[in-house]
């Protein structure tokens, strides 16, 4: 289920962008142009899907340092996505979300304004109306549709104004499109400001379970490894060969000895020493390389992944390795990555990924997407890294 047309409104520097990514997609731009904050606000529309977006708002302290420049009281986004399940008309079934907060006042406080997921395709074509609506929310109003389109509406006062309906949708009665598409949502795989120092989590030993996906703060490192790596032949293989892609020969395996409380450890094993190395004991820039692996060669991975900056903390040895396994990650899932590498963007030589240019202009993020025609004749004398490093990207938007 990937993107075909995401609307961002009033978040932050994003006072109103629309984009239309593709399967493999690089995102640059120079600092502080927002693209943080596109991976944000998508990181934001996934946590109100599982119900954690009055936790999140108040992180970040209330919705009023969300709003683009104090200037507007409302965030909205509208995203068009593939339809659920194979085999389907990605242009007949596709599936539209809306949802729209507005602050309350001057305060920190919000409501949901309006909410509603649905089929459009009818109605784009002049046949009906009304899309055919799944779910819709307005003040005082919750609504859902059953297969057969028959409204099942909330008790007055039982929907909190902060808590959006999709995330309170459950039930094995309840519609399966939108089941479905709250559990794709809430799936999508986010990582920014992911932290891999010394004291962190993800270098601890940790309780031995099956865990198959890498958490959005990347924490579950271990037993997402040690799950995959001793499961699945092909991650292993994967694995493998890109440490020693990074490392030479001297590289061995990864194992996990036990420890106290069913507990797990990761160690790296190299052939140049006795005793494996344990993980809080690896580099920053390892630790990092194996997050990467773990997300990018998963093979159940999320519908979408989106990386901000994978080149930090790296050897420019790896980002080739990680480039490939960014392609190949593409066959399975939507990609996003937001860089500010030019040997990055060098690693990609074979088709290239749709290139998103971010611009700071009169006090907003604009997004352009890099004609593909145009780009592809650049590259038969150009690599992608050099025309980022000479800034003709910028110009091509």
């Amino acid at each position: 289920m990937g993107i075909q047309k995401l609307s961002i409104a009033g978040f932050r520097s994003l006072r109103d962008v629309t984009w239309q990514p593709g399967r493999l997609n690089v995102v640059i731009g120079p600092n502080g142009s927002g693209k943080s904050n596109l991976l944000r606000a998508l990181a934001l529309l996934q946590k109100s899907a599982f119900g954690e977006l009055p936790q999140e708002i108040l992180r970040w302290g209330g919705i009023a340092p969300l709003l683009w420049d104090g200037a507007v009281q409302e965030i909205s986004w509208t995203v068009r996505t593939d339809p659920l399940g194979r085999g389907r008309n990605s242009v007949t079934e596709a599936l539209t979300y809306e949802l729209r907060l507005r602050q309350l006042g001057g305060t920190s406080a919000y409501r949901i304004e309006h909410e509603q997921l649905a089929n459009h395709h009818l109605k784009e074509i002049g046949q009906e109306p009304e899309p055919k609506k799944f779910l819709e929310r307005r003040p005082g109003h919750a609504v859902t549709f059953d297969s057969q389109e028959r409204r099942l509406a909330a008790h007055e006062g039982s929907v909190l104004d902060e808590q959006t309906l999709l995330s309170l949708t459950a039930g094995p009665f309840g519609n399966a499109q939108v089941l479905g598409f709250r559990d794709v949502l809430s799936g999508w795989s986010i990582y920014h400001d992911v932290h891999v120092d010394q004291q962190a989590p993800l270098r601890q030993a940790a309780v031995a379970r099956m865990d198959r996906r890498i958490a959005t703060d990347g924490q579950n490192l271990i037993p997402v490894l040690h799950t995959l790596y001793t499961g699945s032949r092909d991650f292993k293989r994967v694995v493998d060969e890109a440490m020693r892609a990074a490392f030479s020969d001297d590289y061995e395996e990864l194992v996990f000895p036990p420890a106290a409380d069913q507990r797990v450890q990761l160690r790296v094993r190299w052939r140049s020493l006795r005793t494996e190395q344990a993980a809080a004991d690896l580099s920053d820039g390892t630790v990092r390389f194996l997050l990467l692996l773990a997300i990018l060669a998963s093979p159940s991975p999320a519908d979408l992944i989106a990386i901000d900056e994978p080149e930090v903390g790296l050897h420019p040895s790896m980002l080739p390795i990680v480039a490939e396994l960014a392609a190949d990650a593409a066959e399975r899932s939507q990609v996003v990555l937001t860089t500010h590498s030019d040997q990055l963007l060098d690693a990609f030589t074979a088709e290239p990924p749709v290139t998103t240019v971010t611009r700071w202009q009169d006090g907003e993020t604009r997004l352009s997407i890099v004609d593909g025609e145009e780009l592809r004749r650049w590259l038969k004398e150009y690599t992608l890294g050099a025309l980022f490093r000479s800034r003709e990207l910028e110009g091509m938007v």
